[in-house]
């Protein structure tokens, strides 16, 4: 079988990439398949602090293959797709999407399962069940008014309407976007932004909000002060690290 998801190692993290450019990287369960065994090596590997999910060639993806949906999936259980995408959100490292092209439907529900989107100002966004008389599995009933809204959320699956990256950005539902020609230079340098910081506080950071995420807001400040995680074993390496570094400085030496 093709590799219909890459992984490339680079220092400190990983790009993983939907790699079915032929095909605008539509979904099928045998893409569900290779990302989810990436996933399942990626939770237990400490060398990688931060994981970008992309897609090769035009595109992001453009949604579930209608083919694969048209023919009848051969799903290795009920909820499958949805437990590969949880299995993907609940990493210990930050898994950030970085979107180019199409995102629609499905590719927007795998985006969702990312802790964010970075997209290219030529992103283009949109769910589309309700076009095919469908309804979603996958996790966007759950994750689309998390991020943007329960209004905005029924606007998008009401009316299936495509957004571009700066709407997208505007409701929440895309962080930031940059220029499509300065998109793999900032991927890079937000992978970088992210693996300079503790890996102990981005996994203690998950749990805790994934714990407290619609809680009421004394119950998650009950958990964050009773249930967090603390001190991580890098803290007083860091510090030490920060003040010779301004210790350098005051004496004119850095």
């Amino acid at each position: 079988m093709p590799d219909l998801v890459t992984r490339e190692d680079r220092d400190g993290w990983t790009l993983l990439t939907l790699n079915r450019p032929d095909k605008l990287n539509a979904l099928t369960v045998d893409v569900f398949r290779q990302l989810r065994g990436h996933v399942t090596d990626l939770r237990s590997d400490a060398g990688i602090r931060c994981v970008v999910l992309r897609g090769a060639g035009r595109c992001f993806s453009a949604g579930h293959d209608l083919a694969d949906i048209a023919t009848g999936e051969e799903v290795p259980s009920r909820g499958w797709h949805s437990e590969t995408l949880r299995m993907m959100e609940k990493l210990p490292q930050p898994v950030i999407a970085a979107v180019h092209g199409h995102c629609y439907t499905g590719a927007l529900e795998v985006a969702l399962a990312a802790d964010f989107i970075l997209a290219a100002d030529d992103a283009r966004f949109g769910d589309t069940h309700a076009k095919w008389a469908l309804t979603p599995v996958w996790g966007m009933s759950q994750r689309l008014p998390r991020r943007v809204g329960l209004a905005t959320a029924k606007r998008l699956m009401f009316t299936a309407d495509m957004i571009d990256a700066a709407e997208a950005v505007r409701i929440g539902l895309a962080e930031y976007s940059v220029p499509v020609d300065r998109f793999d230079a900032e991927i890079e340098a937000l992978a970088q932004r992210v693996i300079a910081n503790s890996a102990f506080s981005h996994a203690a950071f998950k749990r805790l909000l994934d714990a407290t995420d619609s809680d009421p807001l004394d119950a998650g400040l009950q958990w964050e002060v009773l249930e967090g995680e603390g001190v991580g074993p890098d803290m007083h390496e860091r510090i030490a690290a920060f003040t010779s570094k301004a210790g350098a400085r005051a004496k004119g030496t850095a």
